[in-house]
């Protein structure tokens, strides 16, 4: 599911990387690939800048703002018990796509 376009504040820094596929492993949402054993980003777009891959990636070859956008309004519907919202449509959307 992709949120918004060219927004998303993940930065992946390819020389740090070793490789490890963790950050594949923890992201919920498919952005990085294993490809020719290299680490890749699929799609920076799909990112809902959970922070998964950043805090898991041992080497500092992953940045991101976690905790703003979509994630941010999918952990407090979950801690309110309400609907997520990120308010990426209109007021009245309960969701994030």
């Amino acid at each position: 599911m992709k949120y918004l376009k060219n927004v998303s504040s993940l930065k992946f820094f390819p020389e740090k990387c070793t490789n490890c596929i963790v950050c594949i492993e923890v992201c919920p949402h498919s952005v990085f690939l294993l490809r020719n054993k290299k680490v890749e980003v699929l799609d920076k777009d799909l990112c809902m800048e959970c922070g998964a891959c950043a805090i898991n990636c041992k080497y500092g070859a992953i940045a991101v703002n976690s905790g703003v956008g979509c994630a941010l309004g999918v952990i407090n519907g979950m801690i309110t018990g309400r609907a997520p919202s990120c308010d990426c449509g209109d007021s009245s959307s309960a969701d994030c796509g």
